[in-house]
C-alpha cells in the first residue's frame, strides 16, 4: 500500500485514477492544480506522486521543478506527449518515470512498484534494502538513503544516491552505460551525457575527479565501475 497524490485536471481521468488506486489497497488523495499539488505535498507525507503535465495553472513541466525544489518524493510524470526530446528532459528534471496515455491501469501500478522498490519504500522494498553497503570510505544505506564518505555525510540528489548505490553494490565490476540508463534512469534509450553531467557532480561530492578518480572509474567505450582506493582496503 502507498500514499499516493493524483495531480490530474482531467475529471474523468481522474476519477478512473482514484478508483483503480483505491481499490489496489491504496490512499490517494488528488488536485487539479500545480498549486494544489505545492500545498498537498508540503504539508502531507506522500510515498508517489502521480503528475499531469497539461494543467490549467502551470505546465508541469515546471510543476515538477517546484515540485523538487520542496520535496525528493518520486514523480512519475502522465501525459499525451511522446517527444523524446522533453521525456529525457523530464527525466533530467527530477522525474522518476513517464507514462504516455491512454495507459492502463496495470501498467500503472508495474511503474509504481518500481518506482517504489528504487525509493526503498512501502511494502515494495525488500528485505535487502536495509543492509548498509560498505566500498573503503564509503558507508550507503538504502534503507534511510543516507550516504557517508570517510563519516561525513554526503548531501546526495536523490539520482546521485540511486547511481551510487547502484555501483556500490557492484564493486569492481564495469557496468555498461546502457546498464545504467535501464537500471538507475529506467530508459532503454538516451545518451552519454547524462550519465556523464551525474557522474561529475557525484565525483566533486566524492571529492575526486575524472582525471584522479578514487572510487568512480570510467573505462572509455566500455562503462563505469566503483572501486575503493587501495588505500582504504588496507585495514
Amino acid at each position: 500500500m502507498a500514499r499516493v497524490l493524483v495531480v490530474e485536471d482531467d475529471q474523468f481521468v481522474r476519477s478512473a485514477l482514484i478508483r483503480h488506486l483505491t481499490e489496489a489497497s491504496h490512499t490517494v488523495r488528488s488536485v487539479g492544480t500545480a498549486l494544489e499539488a505545492l500545498r498537498e505535498v508540503a504539508h502531507f507525507g506522500f510515498d508517489v506522486v502521480i503528475l499531469d503535465l497539461g494543467l490549467p495553472d502551470l505546465d508541469g513541466a515546471e510543476a515538477l521543478k517546484m515540485l523538487r525544489g520542496i520535496t525528493q518524493v518520486p514523480v512519475i510524470i502522465a501525459t499525451a506527449r511522446d517527444d523524446e526530446a522533453e521525456i529525457v528532459r523530464l527525466l533530467n528534471d527530477g522525474a522518476d518515470d513517464y507514462l504516455v496515455k491512454p495507459f492502463s491501469v496495470e501498467h500503472l501500478s508495474a511503474r509504481m512498484a518500481a518506482v517504489l522498490r528504487r525509493a526503498g519504500t512501502g511494502a515494495a522494498a525488500g528485505a535487502e534494502a536495509d543492509r548498509a553497503i560498505r566500498a573503503g570510505g564509503l558507508v550507503i544505506d538504502p534503507l534511510r538513503r543516507q550516504a557517508e564518505l570517510d563519516g561525513r555525510p554526503l548531501d546526495l540528489t536523490r539520482r546521485e544516491f540511486d547511481l551510487l548505490a547502484f555501483l556500490a553494490q557492484r564493486p569492481g565490476v564495469v557496468v555498461p552505460r546502457r546498464e545504467l540508463l535501464a537500471e538507475v534512469w529506467q530508459q532503454s534509450y538516451g545518451d552519454d551525457q547524462t550519465i556523464d553531467v551525474h557522474l561529475s557532480w557525484l565525483r566533486r561530492k566524492l571529492g575526486e575527479t575524472a582525471a584522479n578518480p578514487r572510487y568512480l572509474h570510467t573505462l572509455r567505450g566500455v562503462g563505469v565501475k566503483l572501486e575503493p582506493p587501495r588505500e582504504s582496503s588496507r585495514g
